[in-house]
């Protein structure tokens, strides 16, 4: 079992930045590939952004590609998602999730373990 907490969401104007922070503890942090989907009202659970477990593959969406990047320290069981030039769009809860195998990084059905969610609103 993972428990996996978010922390980091809130307001923030257009062109701002915010940086999320999800914390692990239960089995083995460094075991599993992170993940980071966010899901706006009225809209399916989207992924934004993956990282390997030794931190040396990410992957993200193309509309945050160059925007956010992901990165995890293993020592302290954390996974991170800075946010810059942010956009009214990127309005959603935002999701740490955890998956074991690593096979399907983009898809939401992969993952093991989720966390609650923060609320991240970018105003116009």
């Amino acid at each position: 079992q993972v428990q996996l907490i978010e922390t980091g969401g809130g307001l923030v104007q257009a062109g701002g930045s915010l940086r999320l922070s999800c914390a692990a503890s239960g089995r083995t942090f460094s075991g599993y590939y992170m993940g980071w989907f966010r899901q706006a009202p009225g809209k399916e659970r989207e992924f934004v952004a993956a990282i390997s477990w030794s931190g040396g593959v990410t992957a993200y969406a193309n509309s945050v590609e160059g925007r956010f990047t992901i990165a995890r320290d293993n020592a302290k069981n954390t996974v991170s998602l800075a946010m810059n030039s942010l956009k009214p769009e990127d309005t959603a809860v935002y999701y740490c999730a955890a998956d074991r195998e690593g096979r399907r990084l983009r898809s939401s059905y992969e993952y093991d373990y989720w966390g609650q969610g923060t609320q991240v609103t970018v105003s116009s």
